[in-house]
């Protein structure tokens, strides 16, 4: 199968540090390839993939202080996926609603997965819009603000089955894991593992559109607990951090779409503890692969219960339930779905002929 991928460009592919649609289209790109089909990746120039890279600029849109309007180049992208769109038998979108509008005058068949939160007014106009043409939800609850959408299917999200694994290191504290930011609560987590009387690492970036919650909210509360903040990691240094952990903390309050950073835990063996919020239900099995809690008095509750869950079957779930060929699986089956409703009404018309 020929296949398109459209990858945003703020980051490159797969993510250097955080990000994690790039680090799904990543995981996705290249299991389609182990699986053998023929993959064009159309991302900026300093991904790394094993796919064909249709390479939109030199490098990511966050590293180049010089881009001045990121919207320019997102519609070249689009202008050059379409005037190419007949080399593919589908094209896979991850890039929101910018290319729909040339995407549904054209004839190869498409889908776009939408890869973040949908309940905010202008996205139920754009699109409503193109309600006709195939959407992929990350998770059922995604869908809640737009259910009147073309929803082909929910594909959760995977990643490759050997990228991360469980370490036999001692578990020494709490890790919270991604960005600091009001949604991602990290409040929450200090006052949690402070309640707990343990340590909390926490491994995040700090956008600057957030540093006014790092000033005002996180700064003062360094000081109620022991709380370690390194910054970013890469993917080589989460075995380790997670691995380390009793559980991750994962308090949000936000309708999160899917949330990468709980099924990476699951990866290393890591339990996790999350609010129930967004997708986590469905992610997230209650005494299995943690604890889904309501307020920060069950999630202090939740952390006495560790000791009750099998770091070995908290991996085996996600080996069941996340990995990337699992994903690239429901994808292909699809792609083979809108492939074969696109030629049905040509073999229709030979046949009548």
């Amino acid at each position: 199968m020929r296949i398109a991928q459209i990858a945003p460009l703020f980051e490159a592919v797969p993510p250097k540090l955080y990000g994690g649609t790039e680090r799904v289209v990543h995981s996705l790109t290249e299991e389609l390839v182990a699986m053998g089909h023929d993959v064009t990746l159309f991302a900026s120039g300093d991904s790394v993939t094993s796919a064909k890279l249709a390479a939109m600029r030199p490098e990511a849109l966050r590293l180049d202080p010089t881009v001045k309007d990121w919207v320019a180049h997102y519609m070249k992208m689009v202008e050059t996926v379409g005037r190419r769109a007949d080399e593919f038998d589908v094209i896979h979108s991850h890039i929101d609603y910018f290319p729909l509008g040339l995407l549904t005058r054209q004839r190869t068949p498409f889908l776009t997965t939408l890869h973040g939160r949908l309940d905010l007014p202008e996205f139920g106009e754009i699109y409503g819009t193109y309600k006709h043409t195939p959407f992929v939800s990350i998770s059922d609850h995604q869908r809640g603000p737009i259910p009147q959408l073309h929803w082909a299917r929910t594909v959760l999200h995977g990643m490759p089955a050997e990228r991360l694994r469980p370490l036999d290191v001692k578990q020494e504290y709490l890790a919270f894991l991604g960005r600091v930011s009001p949604e991602k609560g990290l409040d929450r987590a200090i006052r949690i593992a402070a309640a707990a009387g343990m340590k909390l690492k926490v491994a995040a970036k700090v956008d600057n559109a957030d540093k006014d919650y790092w000033e005002n909210e996180i700064k003062p509360l360094l000081s109620i607990g022991d709380v370690e903040f390194i910054g970013e990691i890469n993917d080589d240094q989460k075995p380790e951090f997670l691995s380390g952990a009793h559980a991750l903390l994962f308090p949000i309050r936000w309708p999160e779409p899917f949330g990468l950073v709980m099924i990476e835990s699951m990866a290393c063996g890591t339990p996790v503890i999350a609010f129930r919020h967004g997708s986590v239900p469905e992610v997230m099995e209650d005494g299995l692969t943690g604890f889904v809690v309501e307020t920060e008095e069950e999630a202090l509750a939740a952390i006495g219960r560790l000791p009750q869950l099998d770091r070995a079957a908290v991996r085996k779930r996600f080996d069941q339930r996340f990995t990337a060929r699992r994903m690239a699986q429901d994808y292909l089956d699809l792609y083979q779905e809108l492939i074969d409703a696109a030629n049905a009404p040509r073999l229709r018309a030979v046949a009548g002929d």
